[in-house]
């Protein structure tokens, strides 16, 4: 079998429980929502510029849900491991990364309707729509999660069945990620010293990125270090995702 027709089977093994258990993807927008109710109306307060506060929040918020979405799924790949089913998959003549990338595809798919259901339903609220921009916007997201969600499955593998590891190292990366990444409030709010650490955070680079595209902005550095960030965080996941699942023993 080819590289191209492994990473199509591993990639429509993980879509069909993936469809069939819709509820868990409206589940996962829950959190946001109630952000975008409950905190929404605060950030008035705070001098945030723009046609709408939702403008910079929405944005923020898709970061957030990506991020957390993706950094977790290695947890589905413990379960396998301690159940033996990825022992017969690596037993397998498949290409080992193309079983990972398949994986990693495989979450483009929530993460996508997710952010639109996200936008859609803030739309009424004030939220404007500028087509192209958010259109690269979803793309850089989408990219992005691929990446974290194979240096996700990298340390599923690693951790082996040490599921309590496996939650602490992703917990302990991704929280610290998403509070210097400005996704809640302005870092140019913080103090002199978050504001320095802030910078360098690639979160950062990646939520300012798209705050300006969902003003419409696109020609700008930000969206520049934005989609650099994005390149680099793919190619290093796919890279350590890759290495780590062809050393994994059978």
């Amino acid at each position: 079998m080819t590289f191209a027709a492994d990473v199509w089977t591993s990639f429509t093994r993980e879509m069909k429980p993936l469809v069939s258990g819709w509820v868990w993807l409206a589940f996962g927008l829950v959190q946001p929502l109630l952000y975008i109710g409950l905190f929404v109306p605060l950030l008035g307060q705070v001098g945030i510029e723009g046609p709408s506060p939702l403008q910079w929040f929405i944005p923020g918020m898709i970061v957030m849900l990506t991020l957390f979405g993706t950094a977790m799924v290695g947890w589905s790949l413990t379960e396998e491991l301690m159940s033996g089913v990825l022992e017969r998959f690596l037993a397998t003549p498949m290409s080992r990364p193309a079983m990972l990338m398949g994986r990693a595809m495989k979450e483009l798919f929530p993460l996508v309707f997710q952010a639109v259901v996200m936008i859609v339903i803030a739309v009424p609220f004030g939220l404007q729509i500028f087509g192209p921009t958010m259109i690269y916007g979803l793309l850089l997201l989408g990219l992005f999660g691929i990446g974290v969600a194979a240096l996700s499955y990298a340390l599923a593998v690693a951790a082996k069945e040490d599921t309590s590891m496996f939650y602490m190292v992703s917990q302990s990366v991704a929280l610290p990620l998403m509070l210097l990444g400005g996704v809640l409030l302005p870092m140019e709010m913080a103090p002199g010293w978050l504001y320095t650490a802030s910078r360098f955070n690639p979160l950062t680079y990646l939520v300012e990125a798209e705050r300006a595209l969902f003003v419409g902005e696109f020609a700008t550095m930000s969206v520049l270090y934005g989609s650099l960030v994005v390149l680099a965080v793919l190619i290093i996941g796919l890279a350590v995702g890759a290495t780590t699942i062809r050393k994994a023993t059978v």
